[in-house]
């Protein structure tokens, strides 16, 4: 009995300590540079606050489309940026950080500006 308890125990601590691993790498700063970074291009893939993060894509005028990861959805709907608000095909401004792979292209932002408003999603890093 008492081993059966131990054994389920264990697989109880192993199953919770790494199901808690891709949520701790997920939420830091350090996979992206810690120079500022600016991206204007226009907006490919609406607002989207579903997941852990909001997110969006837009294509430079290059065309290349990058993935823009905003703050967790509450925050982001907090700082204005709603689901709808920008409409595909607007022109948009992020600022934030690259990601460091330089073959990702993606940007954890602190700000969006659309039509003159800015959203700040990550206030406290501006």
């Amino acid at each position: 009995m008492r081993s059966r308890f131990a054994v389920s125990f264990g697989a109880c601590i192993l199953a919770l300590s790494l199901s808690a691993v891709p949520v701790l790498a997920h939420h830091g700063w350090g996979g992206n540079m810690t120079e500022e970074f600016e991206l204007t291009g226009t907006l490919e893939t609406a607002v989207s606050l579903a997941g852990p993060h909001g997110s969006m894509k837009i294509k430079a005028a290059d065309g290349q489309v990058w993935d823009i990861t905003l703050a967790p959805g509450n925050r982001t709907n907090q700082a204005g940026l709603k689901e709808g608000v920008i409409p595909v095909g607007a022109k948009v401004t992020v600022h934030g950080h690259r990601n460091r792979d330089l073959k990702r292209f993606e940007v954890k932002t602190e700000r969006v500006t659309y039509n003159g408003r800015t959203f700040n999603v990550y206030p406290d890093r501006t």
